[in-house]
C-alpha cells in the first residue's frame, strides 16, 4: 500500500536560492559550491573555489551537513546532492537551490527519494511547456514526498545507503580495470615520450594504412538506418553507440568511400573534446562526421589494442592537445595526427599485450553485466522502500 505523502514545502525549514558572486582561485572568502563542482554524485572540496563576496551578501546561504542542493537549470536540471560533509565556511551559488529539512525528516531518506522515477516524473511534469526547463523554490515546495515515522526513515536510509555503497564499489572496480590496462602498457613498453626501453620511433603515418576524418559536408539525417557518429561518441577506451544520429544507406555508401570504419580501426575525437581514443570493436557498419578521425593500422606492424593504449598515454594526449590548440579554434587536423610519434616494439610483444587487454575486457564485460543486474535490483529495492514494503 502506498504510504501517505506530504508537500516538500511542509517538510522544509527553508528552500533558498544561492549567492550571485564571482568564484576566486585564492581564499578570499567562503568556499563556493557550484553545479559544476558536483560530479558523479560527489564533490571534491579541495577543488571547489572560493567566493568573492562580503559577509552581508552570503548571510543565509551557508551550507551544513544535511542540506540538499538542487540544480536549477541547464543539462542537470533537477539533479540533487546531499551535503554529508563540507568545510565550515561554505556557501552555494545562484544556480543551485538549498533545501533544509525539519528535524522530523531524515535528509538521507529524502535525498534517496530524489533519485526515484516518482520524483523525476513530478519534475518533468512541472517543467513541461516551459521554453527553458528549470526548477525553482515554488516547484520544489509543491512536490509530494512519502512520509514515515523518523525511525522508519532512518531504517530505510541505512538499507539504501548500504545498497548504494555496493553499487559504488562495483563502479570503482570497473574504473580500476580500465586503469589496469594502461598500467600494464606502461610496465611492458614504458612511457612513449621518454621511451626508456629504446623502441624504434616512427610516426603514426608510418604504421597506418589510412588516416582520415569523417564527412565534412552535413549529411542528411534520418530517423533510423546507419548510425552516424561524432566526437561525442568517442569516449576514453570505448565507443558510445547510444546517443547517435542516423543516415540512409545511400548516404553511408557515399561517405564510406573516403572514411570506412571497420573492426580494429582507431577513432580519435578531434573537435570539441580533443584526443579521446577508442578502438572499433564491432563489425556493425557506421559513418563518421568531421569531428572524429579514423586511423587504420597496418597489419603486421601494429596491434590495434597497443595503438589504442599508446595514444591514450599522458604524453600522447599532451601532444594532441598542443597540436589542436596551435590555432585560434581547437581542432586536431589530419597533418598533426599523421606526425604523432609511434614507438614500435616487436609485434610479438604487442600481441601479448593485446591478449591481456582481451582478458581484462572479458572481465570488465562480466562486471558490466553484474552492474546492470545490481542496478535493477537497487531500483526494485528503492521502489519497495518508498512504498513501505521493506
Amino acid at each position: 500500500m502506498k504510504p501517505p505523502t506530504i508537500k516538500l514545502g511542509d517538510a522544509a525549514i527553508t528552500v533558498d536560492y544561492g549567492v550571485t558572486a564571482s568564484a576566486a582561485d585564492s581564499p578570499v572568502g567562503p568556499k563556493f559550491l557550484r553545479i559544476t563542482d558536483i560530479q558523479n554524485g560527489n564533490v571534491d572540496w579541495n577543488t571547489v573555489p572560493w567566493c568573492e563576496a562580503d559577509t552581508k551578501t552570503v548571510v543565509g546561504s551557508t551550507l551544513e551537513p544535511g542540506d540538499i542542493v538542487f540544480a536549477r537549470t541547464g543539462a542537470t536540471t533537477g539533479k540533487s546532492f546531499l551535503i554529508r560533509v563540507c568545510p565550515e565556511n561554505s556557501v552555494f551559488a545562484s544556480y543551485l537551490i538549498r533545501l533544509r529539512l525539519k528535524d522530523s525528516f531524515d535528509p538521507r531518506f529524502v535525498s534517496h527519494f530524489f533519485q526515484t522515477p516518482d520524483y523525476w516524473a513530478q519534475i518533468t511534469k512541472s517543467a513541461r511547456g516551459v521554453a527553458q526547463p528549470g526548477v525553482n523554490a515554488t516547484t520544489l515546495k509543491s512536490l509530494d514526498i512519502p512520509t514515515f515515522p523518523l525511525s522508519e526513515q532512518k531504517r530505510i536510509s541505512e538499507i539504501l545507503d548500504r545498497a548504494e555503497a555496493l553499487r559504488a564499489k562495483r563502479r570503482a572496480a570497473l574504473a580500476l580495470l580500465d586503469e589496469l590496462t594502461q598500467s600494464i602498457f606502461l610496465d611492458m613498453f614504458g612511457d612513449p615520450v621518454t621511451n626508456p626501453k629504446g623502441w624504434p620511433v616512427l610516426t603514426l603515418e608510418d604504421v597506418a594504412a589510412k588516416i582520415t576524418d569523417g564527412e565534412h559536408l552535413t549529411p542528411t539525417r534520418t530517423t533510423s538506418g546507419i548510425k552516424l557518429l561524432s566526437a561525442r561518441n568517442v569516449r576514453d577506451g570505448y565507443i558510445d553507440f547510444e546517443n547517435v544520429d542516423f543516415i540512409g544507406a545511400d548516404e553511408h555508401e557515399r561517405i564510406k568511400k573516403r572514411c570506412n570504419p571497420e573492426f580494429g580501426d582507431i577513432l580519435i575525437s578531434c573537435s570539441g573534446t580533443i584526443g579521446r581514443v577508442a578502438m572499433v570493436r564491432t563489425s556493425e557498419a557506421f559513418s563518421l562526421v568531421r569531428s572524429a578521425a579514423l586511423v587504420k593500422p597496418k597489419s603486421g606492424l601494429v596491434e590495434s589494442a597497443y595503438l589504442e593504449s599508446h595514444l591514450r598515454t599522458a604524453g600522447l594526449q599532451t601532444k594532441m592537445q598542443q597540436a589542436a590548440h596551435s590555432s585560434s579554434q581547437a581542432n586536431l587536423f589530419q597533418g598533426p595526427i599523421r606526425r604523432l610519434p609511434f614507438n614500435q616494439p616487436p609485434i610479438e610483444l604487442q600481441r601479448q599485450y593485446s591478449k591481456i587487454v582481451d582478458h581484462v575486457r572479458e572481465l570488465k564485460n562480466r562486471l558490466d553485466r553484474s552492474q546492470t543486474e545490481l542496478d535493477q535490483l537497487f531500483a526494485s529495492l528503492q521502489h519497495r522502500a518508498f512504498r513501505g514494503e521493506i
